[in-house]
């Protein structure tokens, strides 16, 4: 009887299971992810996370322990060198468990588990959603935006310009039009005193 015991043995024996899942791992190690069956992605999870977290001590016990479970150089150099960097910040669940369609052979259920932080396709997607909310924020920014910066960019530019051709203009102008009022207010003058004098010499022939 089991007793309580909840090891899914995977229809193998202890030294069949052992090897099949540090096989597995190292295959993880090298490509970052692979595809198996659910059973067996969540039975690999427990099996290499804990190698994982001691590959951050980069010790000579701990390269030993880990090569005693994968027996593999080449995987317990690129974790200790490569992996191990990537989740120095990471405080654990260095894996992912991602359900895909069943096997057609026999129905079973399939998984792809992979590494978190080698994970490219959710980056990218992450990436585009914050890019697009931030283009919509920043169209209706940058609508009022121009407007703020260009006034001062055009006022600090033309009014210099324009001051001085303001301050030029009617000095150019001021004699101009002084002079025409002058020139036409002069037969006016002449115009008023003959009609003024008529009229005085009028009301001194009717007074007398």
């Amino acid at each position: 009887m089991r007793h309580g015991k909840k090891v899914n043995h995977l229809g193998r024996t202890d030294s069949h299971r052992k090897a099949m899942l540090g096989n597995m791992a190292s295959s993880l190690i090298l490509h970052k992810r692979i595809t198996t069956t659910l059973a067996k992605a969540k039975a690999l999870r427990g099996y290499v996370e804990p190698l994982l977290t001691k590959s951050k001590s980069d010790t000579t016990h701990s390269r030993r322990i880990v090569f005693s479970y994968l027996q593999d150089k080449d995987a317990v150099t690129i974790l200790f060198r490569e992996i191990a960097e990537k989740i120095a910040s990471r405080p654990g669940g260095y894996t992912r468990i991602i359900k895909m369609e069943n096997r057609l052979g026999d129905n079973a259920e399939m998984a792809m588990i992979e590494l978190v932080d080698y994970n490219t396709v959710y980056g990218t997607e992450a990436g585009k959603a914050e890019k697009k909310s931030t283009r919509r924020r920043g169209a209706k920014g940058k609508a009022t935006a121009p407007e703020t910066k260009a006034a001062p960019a055009a006022t600090a530019e033309v009014t210099p310009a324009d001051d001085e051709a303001v301050i030029e203009t009617p000095v150019a102008e001021a004699p101009v039009a002084e002079a025409a009022p002058s020139v036409e207010e002069a037969p006016a003058a002449e115009t008023e005193t003959p009609t003024a004098s008529a009229e005085n010499e009028e009301n001194a022939e009717k007074g007398e």
